[in-house]
């Protein structure tokens, strides 16, 4: 009797399209966090626990040379068949629990809460370019102040765009893990 090693070539597909070293250009959307802008960027996906789960690490550096990074870890859910994402970034705000993904139409999406608001993430490889679209619903406006009939609670009436990253691979998805070509 032969064991079959869990990976992600049995997993989600939602995560074997993302794996690689992506770079290209993150566009930051104006709000209390700065002007808007265009800077340049890299994502990088690596499978880890024997494929298990996939590691989120991204960064960039801003014009006055400070950085903005996150890092997430992607697993399956192998009862319910899909993804749970859990994320942390720098800045500064606690993270949430685990959030759970929805996958259609070759599109990653999720929704997640923290102490800021909500966060809508959707996540799509397509034609060799990696696209990730973040948007925020908080009571915040851009001028620092707060949405009337919003409250600070989060629960904005719709969400705004935040950042919108485009990628290209430059590096293949196993460069650099043993045993894979």
């Amino acid at each position: 009797m032969t064991v079959q090693e869990p990976g992600l070539e049995h997993g989600h597909p939602a995560l074997s399209a993302l794996l690689g070293h992506w770079r290209g250009q993150t566009h930051v959307a104006a709000g209390p966090w700065g002007p808007e802008r265009r800077v340049d960027a890299e994502v990088s996906y690596s499978q880890v626990a024997n494929g298990l789960g996939v590691v989120q690490s991204y960064r960039h550096v801003e014009p006055d040379g400070s950085h903005f990074e996150g890092h997430g870890i992607f697993t399956v859910d192998p009862v319910r068949d899909d993804v749970l994402w859990y994320y942390v970034d720098s800045t500064g705000v606690p993270p949430g629990t685990a959030a759970r993904c929805t996958w259609r139409d070759g599109i990653l999406r999720v929704e997640r809460h923290s102490a800021a608001g909500w966060t809508h993430h959707s996540i799509r490889v397509e034609d060799d370019a990696l696209t990730h679209v973040t948007e925020l619903r908080s009571g915040a406006k851009a001028d620092g102040g707060h949405a009337p009939g919003s409250g600070q609670d989060g629960k904005g009436p719709a969400y705004q765009p935040f950042m919108r990253s485009v990628f290209h691979r430059s590096l293949p998805a196993y460069a650099g893990v043993p045993g894979k070509v």
